[in-house]
């Protein structure tokens, strides 16, 4: 054993725990850790010397930002007196610290009385308090920079690992310290004013990230920042198809850089998607590679704006929600992302911290919790698809799916801001309306919940052969009705097929999924 510690001296330094966290144990040799003594004795005298002193560094100061032990059990008696209310002085004090059997700990009566002769105001309580809090810092720096140092060493550790454990580590070190401060009233009026001024300037009337569709946009005013959004449909209906249409309305049309993490397909196959979508040019086309020569002439002209627009892919799989989180804030440090999308939610993992045990419901709600928290941490729209149950196939009638079809939804549904349902009626084998309207290439966004706002449908343009949204009214090809009547060709719904409406068998091009039946919509296709 001695002969390993002599051939490893890194790795035997860096073994020796101390039992106070805080006390110097991670310590290179001859090396005090950060600490400021005199300034913990004079926070703590101030404190039982005015009455109101607590109230400036309560959100500060905990027991573990003092290096000292004593202090610390010091200080965690003056908090639970003033938790219950209870008057704090010296007497109050040494009476706490004696009912809980700490006060020969700390150094019997006389230290805390000597406390009390170290400062004579508390007039410059907080900014001693900051450099206290700062020291603190610095050692829960050094304590995680000695284990990651440690684990470095070890031969058995998982590299990729101990990546995601070290930046877990010190976001929670920045994220436990920096605390957001509270904002008074006429600040605070000042602020929403401003931002009301800053709106009435907005083109339509748009707030947050536009989604480029007209008739959604007025009803959200954009994707809203800080909102976490659940876009939900059973598979076919399009979900992908819609956010990489509004993915790409955000970011050429109107230049807002936007990341999405895709868990299903690739990015070479969102590129497709979004080339056919932008080129208009068939998905199978641009799958085989049998493009005529105006296609190509086509391709090229069409896809600038899109090789230049500021869209980030990741697709990475099974993609845990540290992971996530920590690629969305370095891309918004470097590229200042204004929205993120996620497809899809149910393939995300959870972080557990290797403890096993739990059902994918906590799992789920791990998830959702977490993406609320990202959207509020980078102030930015999280768009995260969802599948939804099976039970929308089993009910009668139209099969518009409603809240409780999400799938383990117990806090999806919590969490979100906004949830958004897709429905094709088409899909269904619904042709028309009541009203005798076409159905053919509609699909529905319906508005299920909106935190900010108003519920209601939208009703939306699917080009099938191209895997795209559109306005209801925006695109028309060769031979389609005038502008304002309800009715659809047929080749623009699904894919190409014949128009005879006793069809009910047909195949998707875009995604070579094969055939399916209307009859029978359980098939999941690759939307």
């Amino acid at each position: 054993m001695e002969q390993n510690r002599t051939a490893d001296p890194a790795r035997h330094q860096f073994q020796g725990r101390a039992g106070n966290r805080f006390s110097g144990g991670d310590q290179a040799p001859g090396k005090l850790p950060p600490q400021a003594l005199e300034l913990e004795e004079a926070v703590l005298g101030a404190l039982m010397l005015e009455k109101d002193a607590l109230s400036a560094v309560a959100d500060i100061l905990k027991p573990e930002s003092f290096y000292k032990e004593a202090n610390q059990r010091v200080f965690r008696a003056i908090i639970n007196l003033f938790a219950e209310s209870e008057p704090i002085d010296l007497l109050t004090v040494t009476s706490r610290l004696r009912s809980s059997g700490e006060l020969a700990l700390v150094g019997g009566p006389g230290y805390v009385t000597e406390l009390t002769t170290k400062v004579h105001s508390a007039a410059n309580i907080e900014a001693h308090a900051r450099i206290i809090s700062q020291a603190a810092i610095k050692r829960e720096l050094i304590r995680v920079s000695s284990d990651i140092l440690r684990d470095a060493y070890e031969d058995t550790t998982d590299v990729f690992q101990l990546l995601d454990r070290t930046e877990q580590a010190l976001f929670q070190v920045s994220e436990s310290n920096i605390r957001k401060n509270y904002v008074d009233m006429r600040s605070l009026m000042n602020i929403t004013i401003n931002e009301l001024e800053a709106k009435k300037n907005q083109p339509d009337g748009l707030t947050g990230v536009p989604s480029g569709f007209s008739a959604l946009d007025h009803l959200t005013s954009g994707w809203q920042p800080s909102e976490l959004i659940i876009l939900a449909a059973r598979p076919g209906m399009g979900k992908t198809a819609f956010v990489l249409s509004t993915m790409r309305n955000a970011a050429v049309d109107y230049k807002k850089g936007v990341a999405i993490f895709s868990l299903e397909m690739s990015a070479v196959q969102l590129m497709n998607r979004l080339i056919s979508a932008e080129a208009e040019i068939e998905g199978e086309k641009i799958k085989k590679g049998t493009l005529a020569p105006h296609e190509w002439q086509q391709l090229h002209s069409r896809i600038n704006n899109l090789a230049n627009a500021p869209i980030f892919i990741d697709d990475t799989p099974a993609l845990s929600v540290l992971e996530l989180r920590a690629k969305c804030r370095r891309l918004k440090a470097q590229h200042d992302i204004q929205m993120v999308i996620v497809d899809y939610l149910q393939l995300m993992t959870a972080d557990t911290g290797g403890k096993g045990g739990g059902n994918r419901e906590q799992e789920i709600a791990i998830i959702s919790r977490s993406l609320k928290g990202l959207a509020k941490e980078l102030n930015v729209p999280v768009i995260a698809l969802s599948q939804l149950s099976r039970a929308v196939e089993t009910r009668g009638g139209d099969k518009k799916p409603q809240l409780s079809d999400l799938r383990e939804s117990g806090s999806i549904e919590q969490d979100a801001d906004m949830v958004i349902f897709l429905y094709r009626p088409e899909y269904y084998g619904f042709s028309q309306d009541e009203a005798g309207n076409s159905l053919l290439g509609v699909g529905e966004v319906i508005v299920a919940k909106n935190r900010a706002g108003s519920l209601d449908n939208v009703s939306l343009r699917f080009i099938g052969r191209y895997t795209k949204f559109a306005d209801l009214d925006s695109f028309y090809e060769a031979g389609a009705p005038a502008s304002g009547e309800r009715s659809f060709p047929a080749s623009d719904s699904i894919g190409n097929f014949e128009s005879s409406a006793s069809m009910s068998t047909f195949r998707s091009k875009a995604n070579d999924i094969g055939d399916f039946d209307l009859n029978n919509p359980n098939g999941d296709a690759p939307f």
